[in-house]
């Protein structure tokens, strides 16, 4: 059904509510601080992300569509980049203040952040020598007016805008750029502090310090320096060379996306008048390129790396102390756990240990013969990768599904697919037109002349760092309906000619782009059957994104007709504006909490004899109909009932869940409970208490 126009809330101002929510926590005083800062720089890094992409895309979708003068989608998507300037300054004003708030509460933490024109004679010498002996081989200074061609300004990174004058003449003026060494140098220099006190200097202001020396041998006396940053178009552009392999257009398409067209453009507001007109000039910039004044410092996304080491213990609050899988601790192998039943892991409250023990043990298990797994976000060090390359040595048969256009991890798989065919590890790269995004593996032995095979299934990356921060599910199991269709993905993956129909073959996995879509909808409209037969009826549905219109759309139809639908959306909602069934829209929540909610439950009544699954997809149409994904059948009933346990804690979550509907209200729910419920921490209680029944 085509939606009529402006009847859904646009996904992209949407995702800015969500992002005011990541705000909220920033601002909480019962937070720890050491988290109020962190959560500062992910609103950071959140928005430049959003704009490298979407506000990217949304550029694009204005300037191709003026070419057609029928066309309405250019006037649209001007509308929406002006809304997103609006909301964006709103919120960058919000985000100052609670700055401002944060910097009052580290002084009276005794912790300082002093700027260049702040230090003591102890701390500048420190700076003087820091400068001398770490930065300085670091740093290029362009001096702008001289350059033929304004310099290619980084995206990712923040630059120092130099004004250099003299005393001895009011014309007498420079400009200059340089970039900030943070990659080499770090963001964050504790300096020498008096007892009892610490003092940070960020590496700006070191080199703002430090200026005269920098520029020595030119005739000026006064400096002045303020940060700027620019955000480029990141969006991968593949042409469809059919002689080009598809590793060589993903590796030029990284290249060419460093000189992407700018889509912001943030300034100190207190940046020399004269200097922000050239850059904005020699830029090409206009108002629609999102000039953003700001305040001192940019690329707040370094502070979710800001010291700790400065806090005391109360400042840093307490962290959930993560366990290992009850069936999974004190055993002497994992893998004759898994041969025997399910076992489903729900991080990080386990710990991400027994994923990596399960590929060691295949790694050096003489009766393994094949591992297959497909990684979309891989850790930088990462142990998964070491056990892969482990089993190759061992002479096993491994295949890994790398998928090279996982979003600002391009350049970093394109890397780990040389070291991993370096080692002799078959390396698969996916589909031109499709992304690879199922969280599945499959380990193959042979036990006397018979096969057995076992793995996982999951909702969450293959990556033991962000497993420690994102809440996920993986279901490990050695069940042979579950493992067939894991083999038929696999071979598909292999060899998607030879192989096209077997997608359609899996009967117990729902696979993207195949069966997800209407397997949801079959079970979306089975629920409004049983409702319109006067049968208990409800559909729970946890994600990170509901846009798609067609579900949607049946959703409402589900509450029309009686079902109970409950909805756990950590992002992205493109609610109907006007549904004509609940102006508030109480039937959908979002948690913001210390860890990332990133876990997709699938869960609907059938007559008080629940269907569950997990999943790695969200409810877009890229997920359902571009992507290979794949959902997976809880079968337990100790399982299913742990799931609508945990999914019921959250939505009765109310310290740090929001309603959800077409405002950015982001108003707190459930505020008619008495008790306080913290759903990340209830959650990790009821499974330490569950401990002996799982």
């Amino acid at each position: 059904m085509t939606p009529k126009k402006n009847t859904y809330l646009p996904r992209d101002i949407s995702w800015l509510y969500f992002n005011a929510r990541v705000l909220q926590e920033a601002s909480d005083a019962s937070v720890s601080l050491a988290n109020r800062i962190r959560f500062l720089g992910i609103f950071s890094n959140n928005l430049d992300e959003f704009f490298r992409v979407r506000v990217a895309t949304l550029k694009r979708v204005a300037e191709f569509a003026k070419k057609d003068a029928k066309n309405n989608e250019a006037l649209v998507a001007q509308q929406q980049l002006q809304e997103i300037q609006t909301i964006v300054i709103q919120q960058q004003n919000e985000f100052n203040r609670i700055w401002e708030l944060i910097v009052k509460e580290l002084k009276q933490a005794q912790i300082f952040l002093p700027t260049n024109t702040q230090l003591n004679t102890a701390q500048k010498q420190f700076v003087k020598n820091y400068f001398e002996e770490e930065v300085r081989a670091n740093i290029i200074p362009l001096m702008v007016e001289s350059i033929p061609t304004f310099p290619y300004l980084k995206d990712r990174s923040i630059y120092l805008a130099v004004v250099m004058q003299s005393s001895t003449s009011a014309y007498k003026r420079k400009y200059a750029l340089i970039e900030i060494p943070v990659k080499q140098n770090g963001r964050f220099t504790l300096l020498p502090s008096k007892v009892g006190t610490k003092s940070i200097i960020l590496l700006e202001d070191i080199i703002r310090f430090n200026l005269p020396a920098i520029f020595s041998y030119l005739d000026f006396d006064s400096f002045s320096a303020h940060v700027i940053k620019v955000t480029k178009d990141a969006e991968l552009d593949l042409d469809q060379e059919v002689s080009t392999s598809f590793v060589s257009k993903v590796t030029k398409a990284v290249k060419k996306r460093r000189l992407g067209k700018p889509v912001r453009f943030i300034y100190d507001k207190e940046i020399d008048a004269g200097l922000l007109e050239f850059l904005i000039r020699k830029m090409n910039l206009s108002y629609y390129d999102n000039l953003l004044p700001g305040g001192r410092i940019h690329n707040f996304k370094h502070f979710m790396d800001f010291p700790k080491t400065v806090f005391e213990k109360k400042h840093i609050g307490e962290p959930i102390k993560t366990f290992t899988h009850p069936l999974l601790s004190n055993v002497k192998r994992v893998t004759d756990v898994v041969l025997k039943r399910d076992v489903l892991l729900h991080f990080p409250y386990h710990k991400f240990d027994s994923l990596i023990d399960l590929l060691r043990e295949a790694a050096i298990d003489p009766l393994v013969f094949s591992i297959k797994i497909c990684c979309y976000r891989l850790a930088s060090n990462s142990k998964i990768v070491n056990a892969l390359i482990n089993g190759v040595r061992n002479g096993k048969d491994v295949t890994v599904v790398l998928e090279l256009r996982a979003r600002f991890d391009e350049e970093a798989n394109i890397e780990w697919k040389m070291k991993l065919e370096e080692e002799g590890v078959k390396v698969l790269v996916g589909f031109p037109d499709k992304k690879v995004h199922a969280k599945i593996c499959l380990i193959s032995r042979r036990v006397k002349n018979k096969t057995v095979s076992f793995g996982f299934v999951g909702t969450g990356n293959m990556n033991e760092k962000t497993a420690k921060v994102y809440s996920d599910v993986s279901l490990f199991t050695s069940n042979k309906l579950i493992t067939d269709d894991i083999a038929r993905i696999f071979r598909y993956i292999e060899f998607p000619v030879a192989n096209s129909s077997l997608l359609t073959e899996c009967k117990t996995l729902w696979v993207s782009p195949i069966s997800m879509r209407s397997n949801i909808e079959l079970h979306i409209k089975k629920e409004i059957a049983n409702a319109n037969s006067g049968l208990p009826a409800y559909i729970y549905i946890k994600t990170n994104a509901v846009t798609d219109v067609a579900i949607i759309d049946l959703l409402q139809a589900a509450i029309k007709h009686g079902v109970i639908v409950k909805l756990l959306i950590r992002g992205t909602y493109t609610v109907p504006i006007k549904t004509g069934v609940d102006k508030k829209v109480h039937h959908a929540i979002s948690v913001v909490d210390e860890y990332l909610e990133h876990a997709r439950y699938y869960i609907f009544g059938n007559n008080n004899n629940p269907k569950v699954y997990i999943s790695s997809a969200d409810i877009m149409k890229r997920n359902l109909d571009f992507r290979i994904e794949a959902a997976c059948p809880i079968m337990l009933p100790q399982q299913k009932e742990r799931i609508i346990t945990i999914f019921n804690i959250q939505y009765s979550d109310n310290v740090k869940a929001r309603w959800l509907n077409f405002t950015d209200l982001n108003e707190y729910a459930n505020q008619h409970l008495k008790k306080k419920i913290r759903s990340q921490v209830e959650i990790y209680n009821y499974l330490q208490k569950i401990k002996n029944a799982m």
